[in-house]
């Protein structure tokens, strides 16, 4: 397993929309395993393959306080939504910036798993947010773009900032 680097906002390679996953295959899994050593080790609770330069629909999930929970969503397609909930987001490739975004509260969400098989996920709260999250990423979408366009000048310049302060 390797550790990769994730794009930081405002790459505009994040921008790019992910590709399906022909075939689950060992190039696969390994990019599988790949990105979940990168989001513990990051850390957080979901990473999606764009966010790490690589424009497939592959997305891993793990919203347990163990780490121990690892899902992975390779085509997830979002087949059902229901209510609304405000939630505080924050993303890998926004390191130190996080904000309100309303997103569906429950969500159902078809995929392949590792193995390329088939399954149904009916998820609410936190991990209801963070499919809706990594799914974005996989349209070329990152959360701050659900803010006004005055903060999101203002945590492009708070982020370019930091980039010029470790040079």
């Amino acid at each position: 397993m390797a550790k990769l680097s994730i794009l930081r906002y405002p790459d505009p390679r994040l921008y790019t929309v992910a590709k399906p996953v022909e075939t689950v295959d060992d190039r696969i899994r390994k990019l599988v395993a790949d990105m979940a050593e990168t989001m513990y080790a990051a850390p957080g609770i979901g990473l999606a393959a764009t966010q790490v330069d690589t424009h497939l629909q592959v997305v891993v999930i793990d919203t347990s306080e163990e780490h121990n929970d690892l899902r992975v969503f390779i085509n997830p397609v979002i087949v059902s939504a229901d209510g609304m909930a405000i939630h505080e987001e924050g993303c890998l490739s926004v390191p130190g910036i996080y904000d309100k975004v309303t997103r569906a509260e429950r969500v159902t969400v078809q995929a392949l798993d590792a193995d390329g098989k088939s399954f149904t996920l009916e998820a609410e709260g936190l991990m209801a947010v963070c499919v809706q999250h990594e799914m974005d990423h996989l349209l070329g979408k990152v959360f701050v773009q659900y803010l006004s366009t005055l903060k999101q000048s203002r945590i492009k310049n708070k982020l370019k900032k930091r980039v010029l302060e470790t040079m």
